[in-house]
């Protein structure tokens, strides 16, 4: 097997910290994801071995054998439990070995000679190892989270439909079984795992499963009360009652009509509206006049 240096992929030093190793991967992620580049292999290639030294780097104990033992990395608590069987073999024949003996060989040369030049190529070839988990970075609209629906991306050249159910938050991270990296000697594939990132193109903030929506208000239904229409966030028309001499920032809350809660059909957040009171410009003389008359009775 090739050996691919994680840290040059994604263009880190060996001393990265974790937050490093993030940042790097989440930029060149959106600079090479296939949706993005869906007819260039070579992009292709390179997002797949960006999602396997992300997956190796980020998970401190896969980096630690990484680090240690290079591209048979996953291989290396088998060289360390035949290391310890031979020591202590050699130990029971009154021979002394310090635990150094095999750091002046290349842990991949003897790795093949362990398994391969000394009768233990059938035993290598019996051994099934899962396949590498996949991360990945899916990006959506807030209107698509809005409602289950189903999605199809590319991972690693392979074209795969999902179901996105409603109400999927910004940064979580969802598990496909069996669409990561493929095993070896028949044994299983990896997993994948989607990070979505949730674009907001509304005037709606979203927290948790609460909507927040700034309306509007002119200044004579404020003083006067009255009735407003507005949408929702599913463009629904709803009418409210403003009581007379409402207040600025006066918040109203309308229970069920927030973002659909993640896997539980029927459920939703609620919606909350405060109220912008808007003062009005551009006056005409008359309209200034009465606004006069209205200062000099009130101070009366």
């Amino acid at each position: 097997m090739e050996f691919i240096d994680y840290y040059k992929v994604l263009g880190i030093s060996k001393n990265a910290t974790a937050d490093e190793i993030k940042k790097a991967y989440r930029k060149l992620a959106r600079k090479l994801h296939p949706d993005i580049n869906p007819n260039d292999k070579e992009a292709q290639v390179k997002f797949q071995q960006l999602n396997e030294a992300n997956e190796v780097l980020s998970n401190p104990e896969k980096r630690k054998k990484y680090d240690k033992y290079g591209k048979d990395w996953e291989n290396g608590e088998e060289y360390e439990k035949y290391k310890q069987q031979r020591q202590h073999s050699n130990a029971s024949q009154q021979q002394s070995y310090s635990s150094n003996d095999f750091s002046g060989e290349d842990f991949s040369d003897y790795f093949s000679s362990m398994f391969g030049n000394q009768g233990g190529g059938n035993r290598r070839s019996q051994v099934k190892y899962r396949g590498q988990d996949i991360q990945a970075q899916l990006q959506i609209d807030i209107k698509e989270a809005y409602s289950t629906h189903k999605k199809e991306f590319t991972v690693n050249g392979k074209s795969i439909r999902i179901t996105v159910p409603a109400g999927i938050e910004d940064q979580q991270t969802i598990k496909i079984s069996g669409y990561g990296g493929p095993g070896t000697n028949k044994g299983p594939n990896g997993d994948l795992y989607i990070t979505f990132s949730i674009l907001n193109t509304t005037t709606f903030k979203r927290v948790g499963n609460d909507l927040f929506f700034t309306q509007d208000l002119d200044l004579y239904t404020a003083v006067l009360g009255g009735e407003i229409t507005i949408s929702d966030f599913n463009q629904a028309k709803l009418k409210l009652k403003v009581a007379a001499g409402i207040q600025n920032g006066t918040k109203v809350r309308l229970k069920g009509k927030g973002f659909p809660v993640y896997k539980k059909d029927g459920q939703f957040g609620d919606l909350y509206v405060t109220y912008n009171i808007a003062i009005p410009t551009n006056l005409s003389e008359k309209e200034i006049e009465l606004f006069k008359d209205l200062a000099k009775a009130t101070k009366n």
